[in-house]
């Protein structure tokens, strides 16, 4: 079983808290999960990121998930995404100084989605991975991402509408993996998530 520690580190505005899954060896990958808008409530407790986190570390990838600045006892104030890329930056190089330059998976969960797609644009090299949960077309500017990232996506989306998503990824020939009657935070439905994510990277080296 993975070892949760908290941590807690500077970054821009503040001090970020957050918890790493730690495999018990050596992990295979760096994982990040990033949470939705803060100002809707939105966490590092959040039952999306906590399954991601749990999945990601079942995969042997150390995985990390943190909250944004102004959510829990991280500081600052949130910053409509242009911060957020800041906390999440701060937390890769953290993760790189503890845990190696292992291969990078960037994930998030809504509004996490959109600031973990824009890191990616901000790394050089670029992540190995994004791994994108309902991302929040149409309430942030999404920019494009690699075709090979995974997308997963409720069909009843109350929140994004599908066909927002759609019209995001269409131009890109993007794929996205659609659950058939799942709303925007997949109540009843995180066991399918997880299972995806992993059926995703089975076969694949991280």
């Amino acid at each position: 079983m993975p070892t949760l520690k908290k941590f807690s580190i500077a970054g821009v505005a503040g001090n970020l808290e957050g918890i790493a899954h730690q495999p018990d060896s050596s992990p295979l990958a760096i994982a990040i999960v990033a949470h939705p808008l803060p100002t809707m409530g939105g966490t590092m407790e959040n039952k999306v990121v906590t399954t991601l986190a749990k999945t990601f570390a079942e995969l042997n990838f150390a995985t990390l998930r943190f909250n944004f600045r102004g959510v829990g006892m991280s500081e600052g104030e949130f910053d409509n995404g242009n911060g957020e890329i800041e906390d999440l930056l701060s937390i890769i190089h953290f993760a790189q100084d503890t845990f190696g330059h292992l291969p990078l998976i960037l994930s998030g969960f809504s509004f996490g989605a959109y600031v973990s797609a824009r890191a990616a644009l901000q790394l050089h090299p670029h992540p190995h991975r994004l791994v994108l949960v309902a991302p929040a077309v149409g309430r942030f500017e999404m920019p494009q991402v690699p075709h090979d990232s995974l997308v997963i996506h409720g069909e009843r989306d109350d929140v994004v509408p599908l066909a927002d998503l759609m019209d995001w990824a269409r131009p890109q020939h993007l794929p996205i993996t659609v659950l058939p009657e799942a709303g925007h935070f997949f109540h009843g439905r995180l066991h399918q998530v997880k299972q995806l994510v992993i059926q995703d990277f089975i076969g694949r080296k991280p």
